[in-house]
């Protein structure tokens, strides 16, 4: 007999949630397989069995909070695995057996109605925000991960409810119709941290704007060459990053944190990338930007967004940023200010690059593909001539790409 329980997560996280279980009571489990995800305050943490065996028993519910160090299933010796496909296919209609039975028989209202699901059709569902009892089943009674696929692209109009608000039905306010809907545990973090910044900074925001001809002539001439000798395209982010680089060299202020009445100047540059996830905005960190080449930051940047939106990412990955870049230009704004990633003192925010008339000089107007930039700054430590200071050599060095690259 042993015990699951929830494992130490990281210093700052003391709890999670169970979003999904991967295993139910009875089925057998190898040393090592994952059973159960949790969602935590930073990222979605999946839980091994360290023992073989059998699931005994679940000790928590979907949905529940657990602390680290407490029991969450027992996983019990004896039963084993399949060995053969003929096995494999024997024991799994075996289990629908039982399950139907299960179902037949009076249990509790919650787990009377769930459906037959294999683990990768229940974490699509959740994903899209599926209840699985409105899907339909296969002969067997089963829905597949082909099912909920099938499912989601129905037109809108045919679709249920989402199972938030199925949980949380309309009501009226004052007349008006509403629907209730719980936050996330990450979205809940989110929302208590970005009002713990604007309660304890003095948060301030300068802009200024940038030319990108110059950029976006180089990045034409280059890209193909680039994928070709890197396998990684060549996008704007390496461009910012290493700019952000240098301009924190040179005021280093901006990397700075406040750790009570002491100032920690980071002499070490780990840019974190705001990724817009389903669950929320993360901010994965590259480490140590300042050694690194262009093609190296756009892999690494590339692979921590494709683990972002995959539910994929470490808490190691989020972990340690001394500076911030955010880019809403990808969503369309032309403006806006972003809000300090903290304890950081500083964060840039891009935004979308647009054609405006330019006057080149006394005489002469063009139409430039231009970007506003914007840097929100902790004005407790930093001065408004090191802001604006910081935000003109980024300009500087992004509408001279030569110099860029000889800083780099």
């Amino acid at each position: 007999m042993a015990e699951i329980k929830v494992p130490e997560l990281a210093e700052s996280i003391t709890e999670g949630t169970i979003a999904q279980w991967l295993k139910q009571p009875g089925d057998y489990v190898e040393k090592g397989e994952y059973i159960v995800e949790l969602e935590t305050d930073k990222v979605n943490v999946e839980v091994i069995s360290e023992e073989a065996g059998t699931i005994q028993e679940l000790k928590a519910d979907e949905g529940d909070t657990v602390e680290v160090g407490q029991v969450i299933a027992i996983v019990g010796a004896g039963g084993e695995a399949p060995s053969t496909p003929e096995a494999k296919e024997e024991a799994t209609k075996q289990e629908e057996k039982e399950e139907s039975k299960k179902e037949e028989a009076p249990v509790k209202e919650d787990k009377k109605n769930r459906p037959i699901a294999s683990p990768a059709a229940r974490k699509l569902a959740r994903e899209k925000g599926i209840d699985l009892s409105d899907v339909p089943t296969d002969p067997l009674g089963r829905v597949r991960k082909q099912d909920i696929e099938a499912y989601s692209n129905k037109p809108a109009e045919a679709s249920k409810p989402s199972p938030q608000e199925k949980k949380a039905p309309a009501k009226k306010d004052d007349g008006k119709p509403v629907v209730r809907e719980k936050m996330s545990r990450r979205r809940q973090t989110i929302a208590k941290r970005l009002v713990e910044v604007q309660q304890t900074a003095a948060m301030l925001t300068t802009f200024n704007e940038i030319d990108m001809s110059k950029v976006m002539e180089l990045r034409k001439r280059k890209k193909d060459k680039f994928f070709d000798d890197h396998d990684v395209r060549l996008g704007f982010m390496s461009f910012f990053t290493k700019a952000v680089v240098a301009a924190l060299k040179k005021y280093p202020y901006v990397n700075a944190e406040i750790d009570g009445d002491e100032i920690v100047l980071k002499k070490f540059y780990d840019v974190g990338v705001a990724v817009s996830t389903d669950d929320g905005l993360v901010v994965p960190v590259v480490r140590d930007c300042e050694r690194k080449n262009f093609a190296e930051i756009e892999g690494e940047i590339m692979e921590l967004a494709t683990k972002a939106r995959n539910n994929k990412l470490s808490l190691g990955d989020l972990q340690g940023g001394s500076f911030t870049i955010t880019n809403g230009g990808v969503f369309g704004s032309l403006l806006s200010t972003p809000i300090l990633n903290g304890p950081q003192v500083g964060i840039l925010g891009m935004h979308k690059i647009q054609l405006r008339p330019v006057a080149i000089d006394k005489d002469t107007m063009e139409n430039r593909p231009m970007m506003y930039i914007a840097l929100s700054y902790d004005h407790r430590i930093i001065d408004g001539k090191e802001a604006v200071g910081f935000l003109a050599m980024v300009k500087d060095l992004l509408e001279n790409p030569e110099d860029l690259l000889l800083e780099g």
